[in-house]
């Protein structure tokens, strides 16, 4: 008899501690809109603005250039000799190459700089994620992005105070 009470008894506390552990609490939270609401992002989305606006500036003036130089052999291309049609037609070429390769090192240059930019905002944001879920008593925080039905906790509003964003 004592042995039927004992595996009962273990059983009880095998099944209560197994509900136990089952009940985690779960959050979810949008990290791409607490991201964008950063005022971090903001700035680093002015600074690449600016800066692609820049490189745009001199794309447009580089491609002006360009252009007046080709108008101007193509007017003279009747009064030159062979040569220096060839001549006029390979510079004419290897500057549009030197600007095909400028738009393509802009454009890496202002991704460099996003990553760059992006890495201690995500951190912060990361950061404050995990504290307010360490406060509250989250075992998971998920990203609403991945949630098919999302019920539990949104922890936005909560990671926004901590970060101060209003």
């Amino acid at each position: 008899m004592n042995v039927i009470k004992t595996i009962v008894l273990v059983a009880i506390l095998t099944l209560g501690f197994t509900s136990v552990q089952a009940q985690t609490k779960v959050a979810h939270i949008n990290t791409e809109a607490l991201v964008a609401l950063m005022p971090a992002t903001k700035t680093l989305q002015a600074k690449l603005e600016k800066i692609g606006k820049t490189y745009d500036d001199e794309m447009k003036t580089k491609e002006a250039e360009l252009k007046a130089k080709f108008e101007k052999y193509n007017a003279e291309f009747e009064s030159q000799t062979e040569a220096t049609n060839a001549q006029r037609t390979k510079e004419v070429q290897m500057d549009a190459q030197k600007i095909e390769q400028f738009k393509a090192e802009a454009m890496r240059d202002l991704q460099k700089q996003e990553q760059d930019g992006l890495k201690p905002i995500l951190e912060s944001a990361q950061a404050a994620i995990d504290a307010v879920a360490t406060e509250q008593g989250f075992d998971y925080v998920l990203n609403v992005a991945t949630l098919v039905v999302a019920k539990g906790k949104d922890l936005l509003p909560d990671v926004k105070a901590k970060l101060g964003i209003l």
